[in-house]
């Protein structure tokens, strides 16, 4: 998997296209990420104790990583993978520079 929680990525397709967010959190087994901020969905939540309100909350729902790319510069990018001395790096496809 060529994307890694804290990268900042562009959504390519769906509801979200064209927005931009830093990865959360990475579910490589399904091949999903979870992206701040985006594709929200409001769930109602129930009062946890006697007396206290129920809410509802909004929660990002995971996207397919097919449907995200990474940012260099502002424009989305492929990555690959080079050796570099001792070990792997990621590049981009575009530019060569490493991600």
């Amino acid at each position: 998997m060529r994307i890694h929680r804290g990268d900042n990525v562009i959504v390519i397709s769906g509801s979200e296209k064209g927005k931009k967010g830093q990865i959360a959190r990475v579910l490589a087994e399904k091949q999903l990420v979870i992206i701040e901020g985006l594709n929200l969905l409001k769930r109602h939540q129930k009062p946890r104790k006697a007396g206290q309100k129920g809410q509802i909350v909004e929660k990002a729902m995971p996207i397919h990583i097919s449907n995200v790319a990474l940012i260099e510069g502002g424009k989305p990018v492929r990555a690959g993978r080079k050796f570099i001395g001792t070990k792997w790096v990621r590049v981009s496809r575009k530019t060569g520079k490493e991600l």
